[in-house]
């Protein structure tokens, strides 16, 4: 027991070396990125764009964007350090400002147009975080995790934990925990009222389920040492770390088989003025597309190197000893469609029509495993790495619907991605081929990141 507890510390202070130095650039520009972090149903984005668009996991957020939640969709948007914004169904989010004043402290302006958000705000310090909605708005300066509901002319503020202030035409109105504000929007004056209690709502037991997937995987040492929090609890769940002599501490999803390379599934994302930038299909893929490195270990396959300087959109990390047959990543050419995706490989699938059960391949690391709903990831992937492929049992948490029901919610194709041309397959069809998805989306060309029949 001594010896693995020093072994984790030593692993832990390792990583904490390397990812030391993955700071980001502030040099360039005061423009950030933001990450969707989950994305259920139908999540639509405008990408500066004029226009809406699909959207799907990982895909970059930046300022001026708006997201959208349309009739069963719910959305997850995930700050660098401590601020997830949770968008419950049609619900409309705009990203006002993703900035850097002089000092280097993060300012984000959201306004919440309509429907139902809610808020988890943890770094003071280091966030400026304001949120506006009708003509309320609330800076965040302790933290706190509240729920915003805009609907029927009224706008409720109810507050799980923390307190804060919400400044309105008629003044200020604090909300401490366990209580509700309520504004009325349509006398003029946006008179309010304090509750004291909170009504539950359909999706609260989702935003809990969310937030403790969070404080379980963020807790690990490994994770805890990144200087950006966001997508690490993912790269607790989905993988391992390790050392080797040459590289130092890696990280490896579970399930990457011989066959695997880090750039198999994913699309590649126009923004405007800016270009093409690469867009993770895997549920872990945040992180060390932004960040680091990726290496070709003899015996072993692809693993991720932390280090170096965060990325911005249109980049993409390193590769690093790469074998003779692997071709580099290539953004499609300037002027071409919004989205081109790109789709080389077979992912996790459920078992028949059940939704508890899903059948886990060698090479899919971890695309089609729900986040945080399979249990004892590492040791499934040894038993994957002998037999090929394993069924797991899906331990999804119950979600409420607008009747007051409680129930699994299906999968797949409706949650865990969105990605155009859904890389989560039905049996019989051909799982490593990309398709169109809309009239924006089309595969890659050929040379550029495409899929060759």
């Amino acid at each position: 027991m001594a010896i693995r507890k020093t072994q984790v510390v030593m692993s832990s202070l390792a990583l904490t070396a390397s990812l030391l130095l993955t700071v980001p650039s502030f040099a360039g520009s005061q423009v950030r990125i933001v990450r969707l972090s989950d994305v259920e149903g139908i999540v639509q984005i405008n990408r500066n764009t004029r226009a809406f668009e699909r959207a799907f996991l990982n895909l970059p957020i930046t300022q001026g964007n708006q997201v959208r939640t349309l009739n069963d969709g719910r959305a997850v948007v995930e700050f660098e350090e401590g601020i997830a914004l949770r968008m419950a169904p049609d619900t409309t989010s705009e990203f006002l400002q993703l900035s850097l004043d002089d000092s280097g402290q993060r300012v984000s302006n959201v306004r919440l147009q309509s429907g139902e958000l809610y808020v988890e705000f943890k770094d003071p310090k280091n966030d400026r975080l304001t949120l506006s909605f009708g003509r309320e708005m609330i800076v965040f300066t302790q933290p706190a995790h509240l729920r915003v509901t805009v609907a029927d002319g009224n706008v409720a503020v109810a507050v799980f934990s923390g307190e804060v202030d919400v400044q309105a035409p008629s003044g200020k109105v604090q909300v401490a925990k366990n209580r509700t504000a309520i504004f009325n929007l349509a006398d003029g004056n946006d008179s309010s009222k304090v509750a004291k209690d909170i009504e539950p709502e359909p999706y609260d037991a989702w935003d809990k389920q969310q937030d403790r997937y969070q404080q379980r995987y963020s807790n690990d040492l490994v994770a805890s040492a990144s200087p950006y929090s966001y997508g690490t609890a993912d790269l607790s769940y989905y993988g391992t770390y390790f050392n080797t002599p040459g590289y130092g501490l890696l990280w490896q999803p579970y399930f990457a088989g011989a066959g695997w390379n880090p750039f198999m599934d994913g699309a590649w994302a126009l923004y405007p003025g800016a270009g093409y930038g690469w867009v993770s299909a895997y549920p872990w893929g945040w992180t060390p597309y932004h960040s680091g490195s990726w290496a070709f270990i003899p015996g072993r396959g692809w693993a991720w190197q932390p280090g170096g300087t965060w990325m911005a959109v249109t980049a993409y990390p390193r590769v690093l000893n790469a074998p003779a047959n692997f071709v580099a990543p290539k953004p499609p050419a300037a002027g071409g469609q919004s989205v081109v995706v790109v789709s080389r490989n077979a992912s996790s699938i459920f078992a028949g029509k059940s939704t508890s059960k899903v059948v886990i391949r060698n090479d899919s690391a971890g695309l089609g495993i729900p986040r945080g709903e399979v249990n004892n990831l590492a040791q499934i992937s040894a038993r994957v790495n002998t037999q090929g492929a394993v069924t797991a049992r899906v331990h999804a948490a119950p979600v409420q619907t607008e009747t007051g029901q409680s129930g699994a919610q299906p999968w797949p194709g409706t949650r865990s991605s969105g990605f155009p041309s859904s890389p989560y397959p039905t049996p019989g069809t051909n799982a490593g081929m990309s398709h169109p998805a809309g009239s924006a989306v089309h595969s890659a060309p050929a040379g550029r990141g495409a899929s060759k029949n």
